[in-house]
């Protein structure tokens, strides 16, 4: 039997706040619902929203009501998005995404092949890549979940002693219910992120604890320096 840490239920309390809840349904490990939700991306082309003309899509897509879809976005489907969103401007989501209800998705951010569940908060200029959030989820500016290694095996991932690959080439990170990750972290492939877990900005991997603070402490030195004047172009002329 797997420990609690390696369950959905460690990550995720209200399964109702999930928009494609049964991809969850008998599945080992969480990470495997990114591989199971492809029958809830079955359907007709359904826009219900309040879509700028702006916006650029392609695919089927489905949009639920009251959700915003603001100037120059980018969907492509298949994609589900559910009722109440706010997806600000130049945001792009990329195919095999489904997000829930009362999500933010901020400026310039992307999201690809990823659950999101409702009232996530995603601010600006994010990447999300092959990731599941929780209910309640909150991503500061800057953010990035990475989703490959960099020798592009595949992910594994790690609680104490015990090692488990995913069988994925690509796969960020599971974030638990209402945790909380600061501007500008950096999360490797392969992560576990418990529930109520709060990250200050810093580079996180492996695991880390439900209702755990994670903080990386560094001091700042100020040095004297040789005035130096910069060029405006290089040596060859060129700006």
């Amino acid at each position: 039997m797997e420990t609690k840490e390696f369950t959905s239920s460690y990550y995720f309390e209200d399964m109702s706040a999930c928009p494609c809840r049964s991809a969850f349904d008998n599945v080992r490990y969480p990470w495997e619902s990114l591989e199971r939700k492809e029958r809830i991306l079955k359907y007709e082309r359904d826009l219900r929203g309040n879509i700028h003309p702006s916006v650029i899509m392609s695919g089927n897509i489905k949009i639920g009501k009251n959700t915003v879809i603001s100037p120059y976005s980018v969907i492509q489907g298949p994609v589900v998005i559910g009722e109440g969103c706010e997806i600000r401007s130049g945001a792009l989501i990329r195919p095999r995404t489904v997000i829930g209800d009362k999500v933010v998705v901020g400026h310039n951010s992307e999201v690809k092949n990823s659950i999101i569940f409702n009232e996530v908060k995603i601010a600006s200029n994010v990447f999300v890549g092959d990731s599941v959030l929780g209910r309640g989820a909150r991503l500061g500016s800057g953010t990035i979940l990475g989703n490959r290694r960099f020798d592009q095996g595949m992910v594994t991932v790690k609680i104490g002693e015990k090692r488990v690959t995913t069988e994925l080439e690509k796969f960020g990170c599971i974030i638990g219910d209402y945790s909380r990750l600061g501007a500008n972290c950096t999360v490797s492939p392969g992560t576990l992120i418990g529930k109520h877990a709060w990250i200050m900005s810093s580079v996180v991997n492996g695991f880390i604890p439900s209702d755990s603070m994670v903080k990386i402490k560094t001091e700042m030195q100020i040095v004297p320096k040789e005035r130096i004047y910069l060029s405006r172009t290089d040596s060859k002329g060129n700006v």
